[in-house]
């Protein structure tokens, strides 16, 4: 437990010092800030998720994803996000696909893929960096790299999943 924690601190911050080089370069590269890091780890109550997130050099805060699977990580989730200062800033529908031993995760807002992450499991957490992901990336996207993604909560299928090497239609785990 006390090397998951070290763990964990040990990612927040090489996070938080990526962040401060990364907002140098801002004006040299201005979707470089386009970079955010979530730390998942379980909660006590079955199908819950705490999470400690960081976006840019500016915002980070704490979390709860909450309707989840009893074990594991991968499934659907309710997620909100607060601040530091215990202001609301988000909410999502989360989505985490396992791969092997990869996470795929998608965050998504009224049936739309908002951001999109890669994670892996560390200790007794699930550590994931994303990214938003802007209309005009989702528009320009080939029709192989997509499918069509059926909203889990309202059964409306009226959203684009980004797809790295998964075909359509594969179970979510």
């Amino acid at each position: 437990m006390l090397r998951s924690f070290f763990l964990a601190a040990s990612l927040t911050g090489l996070l938080w010092v990526s962040g401060c080089a990364s907002v140098a370069m801002a004006s040299e590269a201005p979707g470089a800030s386009n970079i955010g890091f979530v730390l998942y780890t379980k909660s006590y109550a079955p199908g819950t998720l705490n999470a400690r997130w960081i976006y840019t050099s500016k915002y980070r805060g704490p979390g709860i994803a909450t309707g989840g699977p009893k074990e594991g990580f991968a499934g659907r989730y309710h997620v909100r996000y607060f601040y530091d200062s215990g202001e609301f800033s988000d909410e999502y529908d989360l989505i985490i696909e396992k791969i092997g031993d990869v996470y795929n995760v998608s965050w998504i807002t009224n049936g739309k893929v908002s951001a999109v992450g890669v994670g892996m499991e560390v200790g007794n957490g699930l550590a994931v960096g994303w990214r938003r992901v802007a209309d005009q990336f989702r528009a320009s996207t080939p029709a192989s790299r997509r499918c069509r993604l059926t909203h889990w909560s309202t059964g409306r299928a009226d959203s684009y999943l980004l797809l790295g090497e998964r075909r359509c239609g594969a179970p979510v785990t």
